[in-house]
């Protein structure tokens, strides 16, 4: 009789410590700006409709590495707390156009205070050169793994290697 096999420890998986890390961050920001009571995900949208006014929604999805099916929810939730604004474009009355109300870029520069405090803190543990190392080799990871997201990142420039793009073409 063999033994069972065992799956190998949580330790030895870097997945476990992305998710962690996550976790961690997202702890960490909503506590640098809870007093706004804004989530990562809508400062991320946020600051990217500030930084490219006029975006559509899909867009907008795709500059954050959000799903296109849940983004709608994030926008509402913007919305209604008068933070941004849907426009009908003028070229397709199907398509809106979001930007910011004054009240969404006046939240940007109260929260962006908290959000700084917040990506020193998690990287705190480190010395400033293997912070510097870490956010390169985050930077790595992402962009050579965008594009097997469900949400790839359109900021993102992928570059895998011949052997994973064929993989990945092969099972679409």
């Amino acid at each position: 009789m063999s033994s069972p096999s065992h799956s190998p420890a949580l330790e030895e998986l870097p997945g476990h410590y992305i998710r962690r890390l996550q976790q961690i961050a997202v702890a960490i920001f909503l506590e640098e700006t809870q007093e706004f009571g804004i989530t990562p995900v809508q400062f991320g949208a946020l600051a990217a409709v500030q930084r490219e006014p006029g975006l559509d929604q899909r867009r907008l999805a795709g500059r954050i590495g959000f799903d296109t099916s849940t983004i709608g929810s994030v926008i509402d939730r913007l919305e209604t707390r008068g933070w941004m604004v849907r426009n009908s474009s003028p070229g397709d009355r199907r398509v809106r156009l979001l930007t910011l109300t004054p009240a969404g870029e006046d939240l940007l520069r109260q929260v962006e205070p908290g959000m700084r405090r917040a990506q020193k803190r998690m990287l705190a543990p480190l010395p400033p050169e293997q912070g510097e190392l870490f956010m390169a080799m985050l930077k790595t990871l992402v962009n050579a793994n965008n594009v097997l997201s469900r949400a790839p990142s359109v900021t993102s420039t992928p570059e895998l290697p011949a052997s994973r793009t064929r993989a990945k073409a092969s099972k679409g």
